[in-house]
């Protein structure tokens, strides 16, 4: 699959990450790994691409952030864990209804014969 520049997907990481929260807390390598999954790596995101949106996100309390505890079972340093809160919920399904007509929009135009 070929790879998604940046550029294209501007204005919609908020809702990305949101939308990969809602399946469940993670931090933010987690986070970066499950976008590669569900895109079939070809959402190819640094970590300086993420952060800034996780700290957007989490100051607008649209997610929230803990540090893990110390008894944590993960191997490694302490991480913050990111949750999706109630706010970022209602925002996510704002942003998959314009998603949805946005999409329709764009593919009738797109996908017009020429």
């Amino acid at each position: 699959m070929e790879k998604i520049q940046k550029d294209k997907l501007r204005g919609h990481l908020d809702g990305l990450v949101l939308s990969v929260l809602e399946q469940g807390d993670g931090h933010g390598y987690e986070i970066l790994q499950r976008l590669r999954t569900l895109s079939e790596d070809a959402l190819q995101l640094k970590e300086g691409s993420l952060y800034p949106a996780l700290y957007r996100l989490e100051k607008d309390a649209q997610i929230k952030a803990k540090w893990e505890s110390g008894t944590s079972k993960r191997p490694g340093p302490r991480r913050r864990i990111y949750s999706i809160t109630t706010k970022g919920k209602r925002t996510l399904t704002k942003q998959r209804e314009e998603w949805q007509t946005f999409r329709s929009v764009i593919g009738r135009i797109m996908e017009q014969p020429t």
